[in-house]
């Protein structure tokens, strides 16, 4: 008697405490166990994949294929996010080494250098290429700086084929018909690699700034080929 008194009294108190519960009442046959779960999606083999835990030489493959492939982009320029989506800077390097190989005219003692050393041309191409890339977002470009890096420098790849066969060709002799050759194969890789670079970058402009961009990547190929077309070995 005095239990039901006093959970008659709970009760009481309760219902004062909280008014809105008075009528609530739990059926004793509702079971309250079980699990309770976070819904999550399906799990992909590829979370559980990181570059961290992969060999050496796996990850240098990979790096050549996606070099590779920006190559060919460059190579047979079309509009495509590639170069954009996917950007580095390791053949942009690999490019401006070579080609300041090439264009090495000989020792840096020597006073009959027929062409540029190397910290001049690794300058003349960085330096252009980020006055570009300034360029470019100053006029409201909607690529990033790096992004634009990675486009001017894997354009370059014509112009480093030209180079290439410019030293072929005097290993022949430097005559006029040698001029010739190398002014025919300069010009057209030169056309190359300004339209491959609009190609990518021309897109992200403002419409109707689209020339003052086109014309500083005009004269940045064009002084590169000047360097190629003027060299001359030692």
């Amino acid at each position: 008697m005095a239990a039901v008194e006093g959970s008659g009294a709970g009760a009481g108190a309760g219902g004062t405490l909280f008014p809105g519960l008075a009528d609530v009442s739990i059926s004793q046959d509702i079971p309250v166990e079980g699990e309770i779960t976070v819904p999550v999606g399906s799990h992909s083999p590829d979370e559980d994949y990181s570059t961290l835990d992969e060999p050496v030489r796996d990850t240098i493959m990979r790096d050549l294929k996606a070099v590779g492939k920006k190559f060919v982009h460059v190579m047979y320029p079309r509009k495509s996010s590639a170069l954009l989506r996917d950007w580095d800077l390791w053949g942009p390097l690999v490019l401006c080494v070579s080609l300041a190989l090439m264009l090495q005219g000989g020792s840096a003692d020597s006073k009959d250098d027929g062409g540029p050393q190397f910290a001049e041309v690794f300058v003349i191409i960085w330096f252009g290429a980020v006055v570009i890339t300034l360029n470019s977002k100053l006029l409201g470009g909607t690529i990033s700086f790096f992004q634009s890096l990675c486009v001017l420098g894997y354009c370059v790849l014509p112009l480093t084929v030209a180079m290439l066969v410019c030293r072929l060709v005097l290993l022949a002799g430097a005559g006029t018909i040698s001029f010739i050759i190398r002014l025919i194969v300069v010009v057209a890789m030169f056309g190359w690699s300004t339209l491959a670079s609009t190609a990518f970058l021309a897109d992200s402009q403002p419409p109707n700034r689209k020339a003052l961009v086109v014309y500083p990547i005009f004269l940045f190929y064009f002084v590169i080929s000047w360097m190629i077309l003027t060299f001359t070995p030692q």
